[in-house]
């Protein structure tokens, strides 16, 4: 059985995203084999030297100091989300028993809040994505922010979200680093195996971008979307941790007032408010 190594397999995804003229290393030679960083690069970059390095990689030494991560995430150019990445794939991995999965419940309380919110898309959704609650508005303004869907499937699978997003490839990007950020180094998670494999096999853009090894949360930000109903919206998200419930964020989307994103986003919420059900949730499924 091969062994796990986590942070051999970062370190060689982020050194092949990094150029020698990044980090004004002098080109040596006409012709490089790899992409990116020779490890001797990272490793005199880093201050380390180039067999150690190479030990990190090969998972010999899979539990550096603190001291050799931070060295490693400058040379690397590492921002802080991706420096803190690599601190947590090194931390030496708590062994427990896994629990069977149990299907992920969110807390009434937000249920109650995002069913009160029919002016406001607002949707939950879980550890790998799969959207839990969503009120009438979310759905009503992508098909794919219904319960049962999984957001990262969606991206690459699902033609209406390359339809409804012009910057399609941000949103992949975003949504990959996203995932990776939740499931931080638990990366033998069976249900995350089953999804990966799944789109690994179906799309070669998820399957690129998985291999940078990117985990980056997106907290805030603004989407440009073109709604088969109401046109052009460009509104802006925020994406909120719920305490105490597994990795479950909500998100919850909203225009500038006055703007002519508010009115078309008016008009959606008056179509979807024939809604009997305020809120949607994955138990009611």
């Amino acid at each position: 059985m091969q062994r796990e190594n986590p942070i051999g397999e970062y370190l060689r995804a982020r050194r092949e995203l990094v150029r020698p003229e990044d980090v004004d290393l002098p080109e040596i030679g006409n012709r490089r084999r790899v992409h990116g960083l020779r490890r001797e690069e990272v490793a005199l970059l880093a201050g380390v030297s180039t067999d150690y390095y190479v030990r990190l990689e090969q998972g010999r030494d899979q539990h550096p100091s603190a001291q050799v991560l931070d060295a490693l995430a400058r040379a690397l150019q590492l921002d802080d989300y991706a420096t803190a990445h690599l601190h947590r794939l090194a931390a030496p991995p708590v062994r427990r028993r896994r629990a069977s999965p149990r299907t992920e419940r969110v807390p009434s309380g937000i249920l109650r809040l995002i069913a009160a919110w029919d002016q406001t898309p607002a949707f939950v959704y879980g550890r790998y994505m799969d959207v839990l609650a969503a009120n009438p508005l979310a759905v009503a303004l992508a098909p794919f922010h219904a319960v049962g869907e999984n957001l990262v499937r969606a991206a690459f699978l699902d033609p209406r979200v390359r339809d409804m997003y012009g910057d399609w490839e941000r949103v992949t990007e975003s949504t990959v680093a996203g995932l990776r950020a939740l499931v931080g180094p638990d990366v033998d998670d069976p249900r995350l195996n089953e999804l990966v494999g799944e789109l690994s096999v179906r799309s070669n853009r998820f399957r690129q971008l998985w291999a940078r090894h990117d985990a980056r949360p997106k907290r805030s930000g603004t989407s440009l979307l073109d709604h088969p109903q109401v046109g052009p919206l460009e509104l802006s998200y925020e994406k909120l941790p719920i305490p105490d419930s597994n990795c479950q964020t909500l998100v919850i989307h909203h225009a500038e007032p006055g703007t002519r994103s508010a009115q078309s986003l008016a008009l959606l919420a008056a179509s979807a408010a024939g809604e009997r059900e305020p809120v949607r949730t994955l138990r009611d499924e």
